[in-house]
């Protein structure tokens, strides 16, 4: 599993980005609006010195302060908006399921 990690995260990235655009310019018209806010991904079932803890990391997941490995910002997507944030976040969680890794997303408003 640790080697299809990097592979795994492509996808991931490319559906969390996709999400991101299409909320924004469907749902947004477009624009930065409404309430600010963060978005990542959280792994809790994995540990951090595991072969696929250090994939993970490897690809840029962190080790979380209540525990777990997160993600922040999956779909790299430059705006503010916690909505377009979570779109993102929730498909990359959706991919990482689908490879039997047990992700969720999360945001908080700013």
């Amino acid at each position: 599993m640790h080697e299809m990690i990097p592979q795994i995260h492509q996808q991931a990235e490319a559906a969390a980005q996709a999400a991101a655009e299409k909320f924004f310019r469907e749902k947004l018209g477009g624009r930065d609006q409404y309430a600010c806010g963060f978005a990542w991904v959280s792994v809790h079932n994995v540990r951090s010195n595991s072969k696929v803890g250090r994939a993970l990391q490897a690809v840029g997941f962190r080790r979380a302060y209540g525990g777990g490995l997160q993600l922040w910002n999956p779909s790299k997507f430059g705006c503010q908006n916690v909505d377009t944030l979570e779109h993102g976040a929730e498909a990359y969680a959706t991919v990482l399921k689908q490879h039997g890794i047990e992700a969720y997303a999360g945001s908080r408003l700013d």
